[in-house]
């Protein structure tokens, strides 16, 4: 039966049977929508946007003791994280099905990543670093420009905090892991000013990930003798700013990471990668109804690549931005944000592209409407790019309360996607005459709290025009259609003294392309998946569970001798974690985590295997205040 089928029966009968449920339970504590600014680039609760919104706070990422992005994205609702073996190997994030590369991810505002590629390496970024993560689902083009088209990713690092609050964490455990992570924040000048600081640093030995030889396993031959596939991570960071009595804020923020890992390989088998984000962000009242910001970010993706301790090739990119943001007050409910971007993209490489810039100029204007029980979201956007001329892209959204535990929603946007520099101008592989890539989303979603928890289920439908994909001798080529249509549904509650948390997804995402592959699902995506975690906090321990399932998915290989693209399947899995934590004194915690219970062996990216069952301690120190 196809995904689409089950869609259509599973969400009346999920949205009926949540709210009768919830009303025969009692209800838990009320708490305090958190605020989020990255769905709409303006602050709003996380109960007021009309997007699907997940956020990670500084709390969730302590709690589940992730030590990576891997760790901490895999599992959330609508994505699919996969990895080339364990810590420091690429990681990819296909949000709702689309590709890794659609997927705009910001560091306190600014865009990272590289030109090279499309995508952020989000494998470096320290966690002990960062205060929350924020997760937008559904195409953002209409605000953001190219990428956004399968959602955002935005990293928020720690700002100041009253007085001298320093906290540090050491930890060890399976594998040779070793890390450690020390931060200071507090305030000046009669609290107008706040700092913020911290760095860190992250090893491990690794394990063996691919193994076997290039023409059975898809694995280079040298993988006949595995080695571990180590990784050493260290960072930094450090932000400022003031806040002045007339509202008005200044803040500049560095961020640093470094890192350093070996890996199986024939043409390269070491990298050394360093990422740089550096922003200065200005904002003001200009009037009592009128808010101006502006923000020049540059952000450095750098990477080095070795054979046995030889140089092979370098490729680093810088990209400068700046945004202009004005957020105007017409009426109650009424917001009007208007703003322009620009960026400038530079690749400095020994590999020879013939192209090496490329500077895009975007301008969006944004409504916010709330009517009673209605709430509207209009924008747009139009994208001046050197090379491929101009874009427009837009998105409505229109949101419903039905009732105090109810709310609809229904929206459509579109997006595109500028060909990244290495499928048009890698020596070889590139193809120059690439398109961008457009895309079409119709989402409707019904957003329900009850007696006994909050819940959602939000259906979608995506459609693809000129998807970039892979073709004959790795060259990148523009494919005609791809049709995603998928089903998000998640549920949170307190039960006898435990908070469950569980999200199921539902994912169809089909290449609608004529030829051999017409009909078959986009590789590394799984048709099924969904997270259970369950906490408990006791009087000086708390302790958790996290059950993740995936099913079976595609992967392509490249197989000896003529490396012609043939499709392999990888099977499902399932994971079970447990963490706790006893709190030794009221400033110091002792924390476990023990990974993947049963040791199951199982890919999301074909054929690296990914870590086995492991052990881990943490000991924190941070004040009470935090």
């Amino acid at each position: 039966m196809k995904t689409a089928v089950r869609l259509g029966a599973f969400v009346p009968l999920l949205s009926a049977l949540l709210p009768l449920y919830a009303e025969e339970n009692s209800p838990p504590a009320p708490t305090l929508d958190p605020l989020v600014v990255t769905a709409t680039r303006t602050s709003e609760t996380v109960g007021d946007t009309l997007s699907s919104v997940t956020l990670i706070s500084r709390q969730d990422i302590e709690r589940s003791q992730a030590q990576s992005m891997f760790d901490l994205l895999r599992g959330q609702m609508g994505l699919n994280v996969s990895s080339v073996g364990g810590p420091g190997q690429p990681l990819s994030v296909f949000m709702r099905g689309t590709n890794s590369d659609h997927v705009l991810v910001l560091v306190d505002g600014v865009k990272v990543g590289s030109a090279t590629t499309g995508t952020a390496a989000l494998q470096d970024v320290p966690l002990e670093l960062i205060d929350h993560v924020e997760i937008v689902r559904g195409p953002r083009s209409s605000l953001y420009g190219s990428e956004a088209v399968g959602g955002v990713i935005q990293i928020f690092t720690k700002q100041g905090a009253t007085g001298f609050t320093p906290t540090l964490a050491a930890g060890t455990g399976s594998y040779g892991t070793t890390q450690g992570s020390a931060t200071v924040n507090g305030n000046f000048g009669q609290g107008g000013g706040w700092y913020s600081a911290g760095m860190s640093g992250f090893d491990t030995r690794g394990f063996p990930a691919c193994q076997g030889n290039l023409t059975t396993t898809g694995c280079p031959t040298v993988a006949n003798s595995p080695i571990d596939d180590g990784y050493h991570n260290q960072s930094g960071r450090l932000r400022a700013g003031w806040n002045f009595a007339n509202g008005a804020q200044v803040d500049v923020n560095w961020m640093h990471t470094q890192g350093a890992s070996q890996y199986v390989g024939n043409y390269t088998n070491q990298a050394q990668t360093s990422q740089n984000v550096l922003a200065a962000n200005v904002s003001a009242p200009v009037t009592a109804n009128w808010k101006t910001s502006l923000r020049l970010g540059q952000s450095q993706d750098n990477s080095q690549n070795f054979l046995n301790g030889s140089f092979v090739d370098r490729y680093d990119t810088t990209r400068d931005t700046m945004n202009w943001q004005n957020e105007l007050s017409l009426a109650t409910g009424q917001t009007l944000v208007a703003g322009v971007d620009q960026q400038n993209d530079i690749i400095d490489s020994n590999a020879g592209y013939v192209v090496n810039s490329r500077t895009d100029t975007g301008l969006f204007v944004q409504y916010l409407g709330k009517f009673g029980v209605q709430d509207i979201e209009l924008s747009t956007r139009r994208d001046i790019n050197q090379q491929f001329g101009t874009w427009t892209t837009g998105s409505a959204a229109w949101g419903m309360t039905l009732s105090d535990a109810l709310r609809f929603i229904v929206s459509d946007g579109t997006a595109f996607k500028a060909p990244t520099f290495n499928q048009m101008y890698y020596p070889y592989y590139g193809n120059p005459l690439l398109r961008p890539e457009r895309s079409n989303t119709f989402e409707a979603g019904l957003d329900g709290k009850s007696a006994l928890g909050r819940w959602s289920v939000h259906a979608f439908e995506t459609r693809i025009h000129d998807l970039i994909d892979t073709g004959p001798n790795f060259t990148a080529v523009n494919i005609d259609e791809a049709l995603i249509r998928g089903l998000e549904s998640r549920y949170s509650t307190q039960w006898m003294n435990w908070t469950v948390q569980g999200s199921l997804d539902l994912l169809d995402p089909g290449n609608r392309t004529a030829g051999p592959l017409y009909g078959s699902t986009l590789p590394q995506r799984a048709p099924q998946s969904g997270t259970l975690n369950l906490d408990r906090s006791f009087d000086l321990w708390s302790a958790g569970a996290t059950l993740r399932a995936a099913s079976a998915r595609n992967d392509f290989s490249y197989l000896a001798p003529n490396y012609a693209q043939q499709l392999v399947r990888m099977g499902g899995f399932a994971t079970l974690d447990f963490h706790g934590e006893y709190k030794v004194s009221s400033q110091w915690r002792l924390q476990g985590r023990l990974d993947n219970l049963f040791n199951k062996n199982y890919e999301t990216a074909y054929p690296y295997n990914q870590l086995g069952r492991g052990l881990y301690v943490t000991l924190r120190y941070q004040p009470r205040s935090l």
